[in-house]
């Protein structure tokens, strides 16, 4: 299925002179003068090589044609992840090259979009919000809440993550998995 280049969004699967790649980042720019571009990070499935492709943004690219289904996170060994279809409990293990950096934001239970192709898994959506335990972070000042910056943390799954000041050790808060960015006090 052919689309245009600026469509393309991280977990994509695309098809290039016969091999198939996931795209890790996808950014458009938009230069005052030129031709507008999508500059694309992508990893090739088949021996996971990292390539970068450049595209005028009305470009066509052909997207494969890959299985997308809900599974819910198990647990992981040494083996690799374990993954369950909800429905027919069909299990599922994917590699940890496929989870990548992503490994971070998976917890037990947690229903994610495994994108497979033949039988294999070759991409993993995560949800794009988690919530998370911070585990340690610098004290409270008092009369800084009023303020508009940001203070390092530590999460419980050891993510680094910036947090306004009045977020202290022991509180859950909500993180965006594209960027790690803060986005509310968890309402739990």
């Amino acid at each position: 299925m052919k689309v245009i280049a600026s469509s393309l969004r991280k977990g994509n699967v695309v098809e290039l002179e016969g091999k198939l790649y996931v795209v890790l980042t996808a950014q458009n720019f938009h230069p005052g003068k030129g031709t507008p571009v999508t500059q694309v990070d992508m990893r090739r499935i088949s021996d996971g090589v990292k390539v970068s492709e450049r595209w005028r943004t009305t470009e066509q690219v052909e997207r494969a044609h890959v299985e997308e289904k809900e599974y819910d996170f198990l647990y992981d060994d040494g083996e690799g992840y374990h993954f369950m279809e909800p429905e027919t409990y069909e299990q599922i293990t994917v590699s940890a090259d496929v989870v990548g950096d992503g490994k971070v934001y998976l917890q037990e239970g947690m229903r994610c979009y495994l994108k497979t192709y033949d039988g294999a898994c070759i991409a993993i959506e995560f949800p794009q919000k988690i919530t998370v335990e911070i585990t340690e972070t610098e004290p409270v000042v008092k009369g800084q809440t009023a303020s508009s910056s940001y203070k390092p943390a530590m999460a419980d799954n050891g993510l680094r993550i910036m947090v306004p000041p009045h977020i202290g050790a022991g509180t859950r808060v909500v993180i965006n998995t594209d960027d790690n960015s803060y986005v509310e006090r968890a309402k739990d």
